[in-house]
């Protein structure tokens, strides 16, 4: 039984991560760096642009202008407005799922704000969307999601998140939380990896769900299961 669902946001519940990473390869190459979207995938996905810049710093030798977040940022917004979509299927079953749900994401809170409204999400969540600007150490520290639960008043153990990225299952692991890795969005398209202890195990689907945690869809007055 869970009494929780924790979603990340960006290449779980919006298909975003490659509009991501073009983003950031554009304005990387704006200041001379040329990097593909498998460095992207391999170094940064899931992981807070502070910590990213730090990583293009150190591991990439970047220098990056003052304005640099500022501009990826704008670049990133543009794109959402006329590229981003809720990854396949997430509308129908978000509507089916019986427990509470909250978005706990890596994002800064105007990104999450605005990818949310133009995916058509917000009204899923309402303000039950936390950020890690709301706590000192993003993932794969375990801060974000215990404060996600608390905030929530769900006990770790009894929740439940899903997650595209290894930093964010590792988070999860940390905080004592199961969790599964959703892989149906572009960016991960043929890729593997070894799943922290903690994660119980993958889907591409949003059909699958129901067949991996059941729980989820019922009604709790009677206990009936929701027709599939």
């Amino acid at each position: 039984m869970v009494d929780l669902v924790i979603f990340d946001c960006d290449g779980v519940l919006v298909d975003s991560e490659v509009l991501s990473a073009d983003a950031l390869i554009a304005e990387l190459r704006g200041v001379g760096l040329e990097i593909t979207r498998e460095d992207v995938r391999k170094h940064f996905l899931g992981r807070s642009f502070p910590t990213v810049a730090a990583m293009l710093s150190r591991d990439f030798g970047a220098v990056l202008p003052p304005s640099f977040e500022a501009d990826y940022r704008a670049r990133l917004l543009r794109d959402f407005e006329d590229r981003l979509t809720p990854t396949p299927g997430l509308p129908a079953v978000l509507s089916e799922i019986s427990v509470p749900v909250c978005v706990a994401t890596s994002s800064s809170p105007a990104r999450t704000k605005r990818a949310l409204e133009v995916a058509g999400l917000s009204a899923h969540f309402g303000p039950h969307v936390f950020t890690a600007s709301e706590v000192t150490h993003g993932k794969p520290a375990p801060d974000l999601f215990l404060h996600a639960a608390a905030r929530m008043g769900a006990r770790p153990r009894d929740s439940l998140v899903i997650e595209d990225s290894v930093p964010g299952l590792e988070a999860a692991e940390a905080a004592g939380i199961p969790s599964l890795r959703f892989v149906g969005g572009a960016h991960l398209a043929g890729e593997t990896a070894e799943l922290p202890a903690g994660t119980l195990g993958s889907f591409d689907n949003w059909r699958e769900l129901a067949q991996v945690c059941p729980s989820l869809f019922r009604e709790e007055q009677d206990g009936a299961q929701l027709e599939r």
